[in-house]
């Protein structure tokens, strides 16, 4: 990144978000922020996840635009310059877009089904194969911050505030080191986050079944009375019954399933808890405990 940058001769800041690794990497970042006058650390007290990690660093950075990268080096620092090119031409949102990436055989699909059917059920316009890799225009960082939803999901919010926006094709590699968290259920987790904050279609889905399966229903009472007026001694069809009660029953579980994940989301939002709750904010490897303190310390 200090190449990236130097070569790109402008003045830039590293904000690390140590968002409580179980490694050693708060020995690692005081020690860079100790060589490194343009190195920043923050230290949350948990692991708040990624989105409130990113909206951490947006917080208390400085320049006129901002650049968000995981650090498992699936993000390269040498497209940093497409960035700032497309930045500088006037677009104020410049993102990479995956249109292929190392993943196994298995996982690959699934993510570019994701995106689609994201794209296909979202209220608003989302960009295909768009991860958090992104430039980010200070007056778009601005907007971001105003936002006061806790769950955020930030390609979507990104998307939602608008403004001039592009992608900047490339690929994307395995991470560098260590093992990913993520498995298929942290998978499907993350999906219906983005779907649920975007996304009005599964509730109008439960809608259209619900209408469907009551024509049904009323074309089944009228076959059912034809039937028995033209057959009085049929038998009863139990097995008829017992299906439709099980599948009637399903079918109102997998309705409230859906409607709960939106009441969970509702309940989320209704806490109000901060985002984060940084344990530090350092520079030069001094540490001042509050953000105001480190304000007026460090000048930011």
């Amino acid at each position: 990144m200090t190449k990236v940058f130097t070569d790109l001769k402008v003045d830039y800041e590293i904000i690390w978000v140590n968002d409580c690794s179980p490694d050693n990497a708060s020995k690692v970042l005081k020690e860079l922020s100790i060589k490194d006058p343009h190195v920043i650390v923050i230290e949350h007290t948990r692991n708040f996840g990624s989105q409130s990690a990113f909206l951490s660093g947006m917080e208390i950075s400085t320049g006129d635009s901002v650049v968000l990268m995981d650090s498992d080096g699936q993000d390269e620092p040498e497209l940093i310059p497409q960035f700032y090119a497309k930045w500088r031409e006037g677009y104020e949102v410049v993102y990479g877009q995956r249109v292929d990436r190392d993943a196994s055989a298995f996982m690959k699909p699934f993510y570019k089904l994701f995106y689609r059917i994201f794209r296909a059920t979202s209220y608003i316009p989302m960009p295909l194969d768009a991860g958090d890799f992104s430039l980010i225009d200070r007056k778009v960082v601005n907007e971001l911050l105003k936002l006061p939803e806790t769950d955020q999901f930030l390609r979507g919010l990104r998307a939602w505030v608008g403004f001039k926006q592009i992608g900047v094709p490339y690929h994307r590699p395995e991470r560098l080191f260590g093992k990913s968290t993520n498995n298929l259920r942290r998978n499907i987790e993350w999906a219906k986050k983005g779907i649920f904050s975007f996304s009005y279609v599964p509730l109008e889905l439960l809608t259209y079944m619900g209408v469907f399966l009551t024509f049904i229903a009323f074309c089944g009472i009228i076959w059912q009375i034809t039937y028995k007026i033209m057959n009085p001694t049929a038998a009863p069809g139990f097995a008829s019954v017992i299906v439709l009660i099980l599948f009637f029953g399903g079918l109102n579980l997998f309705a409230i399933s859906i409607i709960g994940e939106y009441i969970a989301k509702i309940f989320e939002e209704t806490k109000k808890r901060p985002k984060y709750i940084r344990r530090f904010i350092m520079k030069d490897g001094v540490e001042a405990a509050t953000w105001g303190l480190a304000t007026k310390k460090f000048n930011l």
